[in-house]
């Protein structure tokens, strides 16, 4: 041999790929578009919903035909219903409207058990009737004459507010114009 040693050249190391993104730029982009449109419909549809359930904002205090009462005053809601409300107010964060009501005639106000005329309170400014009971509580034994009942309705949306006024429907009659406190 001629005494000449060759040397290998070292083949370059290898370097790592470069870690692979999950799509292409334009990918994430669309994805990103799709992601604020789908959030705009959900917003949009959020506050389009309450709307549709009040059906007319502008409907004053008209009252649907189904939750129509014969209007009397608070007085006379005693003579017709055996019942005398002491109180109507927002509670739970807005979330609840609380019915209080004294018995004045237990004979008269066995008839706010009828299913056919359930209780409500109806806000006058937007039209809407609430009338779920939270957790479907209703009293249903005998009243008892002096004694304070209530009822606790879900106040969907926060509609009712403390200051609005409501109609109250109870038994076969209502009464307008009731202060929320």
């Amino acid at each position: 041999m001629s005494g000449q040693t060759t040397l290998d050249p070292t083949p370059p190391a290898a370097t790592p790929p470069k870690p692979r993104r999950h799509g292409s730029r334009r990918g994430r982009l669309a994805g990103l578009a799709c992601g604020i449109v789908a959030a705009a419909a959900v917003g949009a549809l959020i506050l389009w919903w309450p709307g549709k359930a009040t059906h007319d904002r502008n409907a004053g205090t008209a009252v649907e035909a189904a939750w129509q009462r014969p209007a009397v005053s608070a007085a006379q809601l005693a003579g017709r219903s055996g019942v005398k409300i002491t109180e109507v107010a927002v509670t739970g964060g807005g979330g609840l409207v609380d019915l209080r009501y004294q018995v004045i005639d237990p004979e008269l106000a066995n008839e706010l058990h009828d299913p056919s005329t359930p209780p409500a309170v109806v806000d006058e400014k937007s039209g809407l009737v609430v009338h779920d009971l939270l957790m479907s509580h209703a009293h249903t034994d005998p009243f008892k004459p002096g004694v304070t009942y209530y009822l606790i309705f879900n106040n969907p949306g926060n509609w009712v507010h403390r200051g609005s006024r409501v109609t109250v429907l109870l038994g076969d009659a209502q009464v307008e114009h009731v202060a929320v406190r």
